[in-house]
């Protein structure tokens, strides 16, 4: 049965392969199946419809940098928990385990075609990216890293906002995190913000608007609020496609809008122009 809806939709599948129902995943935005390995190798962007597949921090970060280039830095052994939220502690405890991440954001250094950034890369599957204040710690460590080895910066975002388990201390870190990038734009540096579906709430309202340039994928979500508060906030009908990354090129809120497969490319050409410029400059 899975064969021949593969041959019926002209897939591409590997002759002779046992393919057995764990190798396989269905397409939610046009229902077709596409083989796991097959995916990985696309950028997990759909064949078919050319959906796309959230990815882990780690996948990103190899989708993007130079084979064996990055160096984590930063990596948390605490587990925080100011407010002494109930299960929060071991419910961090288990996401690093399935995860193997400490948090919900990876940073360091890599290279992009030999050219040495610092990077960071937020991961929905770690609490939906949320952000709280080791999170911010270490985006803000990241900025300061940056200032230090006078790199540019790269932040890729993937965020439902702010983490309730961590109340006032998570919305410092708004503030935190943009008095870093403030004063890593009086230094001259170049950051590039990168927003990927979702970017909301708390991280949309602070580090993610405020690179130089900011580079969104195709129709991701980018907002503070829902769009039902709003609604139920403002009493209006809200436009078809708000908050969407379209939506925001249009009303001059985003650089670009860049495919998945492009984005190392993109993030590469922007590098050489900017450090032919700060030579040229110098």
């Amino acid at each position: 049965m899975i064969l021949e809806h593969l041959k019926r939709k002209k897939y591409k599948a590997k002759k002779n392969i046992d393919i057995q129902p764990d190798m396989l995943i269905k397409c939610p935005e046009c229902g077709n199946i596409i083989l796991k390995s097959d995916l990985s190798k696309n950028f997990k962007t759909c064949p078919f419809c050319q959906y796309y597949f959230k990815m882990n921090a780690r996948e990103r970060l190899e989708s993007i940098l130079d084979s064996e280039s990055f160096i984590e830095y930063f990596k948390e052994k605490k587990i925080r928990d100011p407010l002494h939220f109930p299960d929060y502690k071991e419910k961090q405890n288990k996401l690093r385990k399935d995860t193997g991440n400490d948090e919900a954001i990876i940073c360091g250094i890599g290279k992009i075609n030999s050219q040495k950034i610092v990077i960071a890369v937020m991961d929905t599957y770690f609490m939906m990216g949320s952000m709280g204040s080791t999170v911010g710690e270490k985006i803000t460590k990241s900025i300061e890293l940056s200032i230090k080895k006078n790199l540019p910066l790269i932040i890729f975002t993937a965020s439902g906002g702010a983490r309730m388990q961590e109340g006032m201390f998570s919305l410092m870190q708004m503030a935190k995190t943009s008095q870093a990038i403030a004063k890593h734009d009086k230094k001259g540096l170049l950051y590039i913000s990168v927003m990927t579906d979702p970017t909301t709430g708390g991280v949309s309202a602070s580090f993610a608007n405020l690179g130089d340039i900011i580079i969104a994928e195709k129709g991701a979500l980018i907002g503070f609020a829902g769009q039902r508060v709003i609604k139920q906030v403002t009493g209006t009908e809200l436009p078809e496609g708000f908050q969407r990354a379209e939506f925001l090129l249009e009303h001059g809120l985003i650089d670009m809008i860049v495919k998945r497969e492009k984005i190392r490319e993109t993030l590469s050409n922007i590098l050489i122009i900017h450090s032919k410029q700060t030579k040229g400059g110098r």
